[in-house]
């Protein structure tokens, strides 16, 4: 199956590293205008920098999407250079810090919330308001398997990506009768930034023992998480709509 979008624009967050990224340049390679935004300029500008330079069609947008205001006029920048807006990836994430409910900080809480799920409302909205008036669109979240199982001192950022799904799920079926799709992926453990910071952080020991529980017995690629976006957003899933697909090596099914 060839899955391509020439004469499309999508619009992906958390662009400029990790799973973002390899999205943008699937999407890019596949024949999309491509708007890659992330809250680091420099970064994200580096990273649209270098698919111009292949020869594809790119722009970069400074966007911390806890901020309104940064995702209208992300969203809108997006469809006044490229003309429209066919398909987003909404990525843009971060962790909680680890602890117990009990010891959790509201500092941490609204800060997590603020962009893993805040976030992705804010995305929503302003990118389904263009989506309406084209009557057609295709838009992907990402939750993660921490919103289908609990984890331990992870509470915050697993609420989120719970939301996340509900958020998806009342979307699509607000938008199904109007050309617009609305899904959502929950990766695995793939090897990314964030799972270096993990590392960092001092949880390299979970994050192995969370692989010794992968049926397919390895670590999963960002471009597989791409691949599934793509699809998600392709017509080739042009009756697939309120769904949440884990991408996780059968992790979920333990």
């Amino acid at each position: 199956m060839i899955i391509s979008f020439e004469n499309k624009v999508a619009l992906v967050t958390g662009a400029a590293s990790g799973l973002g990224l390899a999205t943008a340049q699937a999407f890019a390679a596949s024949g999309a205008s491509v708007a890659l935004a992330d809250w680091n300029g420099d970064a994200v500008e580096a990273a649209a920098a270098d698919l111009t330079a292949q020869g594809y069609k790119a722009i970069a947008i400074r966007c911390d999407v806890a901020d309104d205001a940064q995702v209208e006029a992300m969203v809108a920048k997006t469809v006044e250079t490229f003309g429209r807006l066919d398909a987003a990836y909404n990525n843009a994430g971060v962790q909680n810090v680890l602890a117990e409910t009990a010891d959790t900080t509201r500092e941490d809480y609204d800060r997590v919330m603020g962009v893993n799920l805040r976030g992705e409302w804010s995305c929503m909205k302003f990118e389904l308001q263009q989506m309406r008036k084209q009557g057609s669109g295709a838009i992907v979240n990402c939750s993660s398997l921490g919103g289908l199982v609990g984890g331990a001192e992870r509470g915050i950022y697993h609420a989120a990506k719970h939301g996340v799904l509900g958020f998806t799920k009342s979307a699509a079926l607000e938008y199904g009768t109007r050309g617009i799709r609305v899904n959502a992926i929950c990766p695995g453990l793939i090897w990314t930034p964030m799972a270096d910071q993990m590392v960092t952080e001092g949880q390299g020991d979970a994050l192995k023992a969370m692989e010794k529980m992968i049926p397919m017995g390895r670590v999963g690629r960002p471009e597989e998480i791409a691949n599934a976006v793509l699809w998600l957003c392709s017509d080739a899933a042009s009756y697939v709509t309120g769904q949440s697909i884990s991408v996780d090596g059968g992790f979920v099914m333990r």
